[in-house]
């Protein structure tokens, strides 16, 4: 599989393989993908979720083989077909798929959101829609699936707790994700360590029309003195904003922290390159705080 267009900087593309289930077309982000095999029998786990198909060990790597037509709500799945292994939260995931069809470059700005009043399966664990060759490609939210199969891979807010008290900062941090609850979480989490002075956003296209209005009327240190971005995400990706933030002279020192379930070391290189101050797995919510604490200090942000 040839993903050379995942290593380019700050294109604002992504690459999504189509794959099937029944009659209907499915959407994940390449980068997540490890690799595609052949189905083969797996180990059920007992007692476990009723998604879960049980486990196998492909190369000595334990991974857990997950029915995706189940979680869907289309049924079972019958032996057969393809696993799209992917890695993200730091997890080794087969999703067992029908057939794949192929890989679509496209721009984060041609996927279609879903819209407020679509209440399917689909629709309720979908990030976004493409159309292709008149047919839709509905791109799941693969972090929601595994998480509404176990929370416990989802964000650790435990985590926050374990800091103890803290003193307040009114350091002003601005976010961009466009996940409603994962930017609650990080808001709610970020409130609880501490710091007082949030702006959210859902994607990276609000987040730099924020940052450009105040970097032109001079209100940079009023309102943005810290960054954390998501990568995947609609009208403008993470990798983009940060690009866009570390070329420009008058916004090249905002420390920009990218907190993402795809931070693996492909993508971790990708990031350096673009300028990125520090790289989160999105399970580590104790580390986002520490590593906003460390900026702090290092670019004397209080003063």
């Amino acid at each position: 599989m040839d993903t050379k267009i995942l290593l380019d900087s700050g294109t604002n593309e992504l690459e999504v393989l189509e794959f099937t289930l029944g009659d209907y077309s499915y959407g994940i982000n390449v980068a997540k993908i490890k690799e595609i095999i052949n189905y083969q029998p797996v180990t059920p786990v007992p007692n476990s979720h009723p998604s879960i198909e049980g486990i196998f060990m492909p190369r000595e790597t334990m991974i857990t083989a997950i029915d995706l037509k189940n979680c869907l709500g289309r049924g079972q799945s019958e032996p057969g077909g393809l696993f799209i292994v992917t890695n993200f939260n730091n997890l080794n995931i087969a999703f067992h798929v029908e057939t794949v069809k192929g890989i679509h470059r496209v721009s984060w700005r041609n996927i279609i959101k879903p819209d407020t009043t679509i209440s399917s399966a689909e629709a309720s664990i979908s990030t976004g829609f493409i159309k292709n060759e008149g047919k839709l490609i509905i791109i799941l939210d693969f972090e929601k699936i595994i998480t509404d199969i176990n929370p416990e891979t989802g964000l650790k807010i435990s985590e926050i707790e374990k800091l103890g008290e803290r003193d307040r900062s009114d350091v002003p941090i601005l976010i961009a994700e466009d996940s409603v609850l994962l930017n609650k979480l990080i808001v709610d989490s970020l409130t609880a360590a501490g710091y007082t002075k949030i702006t959210h956003t859902e994607n990276g296209q609000k987040a730099y029309d924020i940052i450009c209005k105040c970097r032109d009327d001079g209100t940079l240190k009023d309102h943005v003195r810290l960054l954390i971005t998501d990568i995947e995400m609609p009208e403008m990706d993470g990798h983009r904003l940060t690009k866009l933030v570390k070329e420009d002279d008058k916004t090249k020192g905002i420390p920009v922290v990218i907190f993402s379930s795809l931070v693996n070391d492909d993508m971790k290189r990708k990031g350096e390159q673009l300028g990125a101050d520090a790289q989160l797995s999105k399970p580590e919510i104790g580390n986002l705080v520490k590593t906003i604490d460390e900026l702090i200090d290092k670019y004397d942000l209080d003063a």
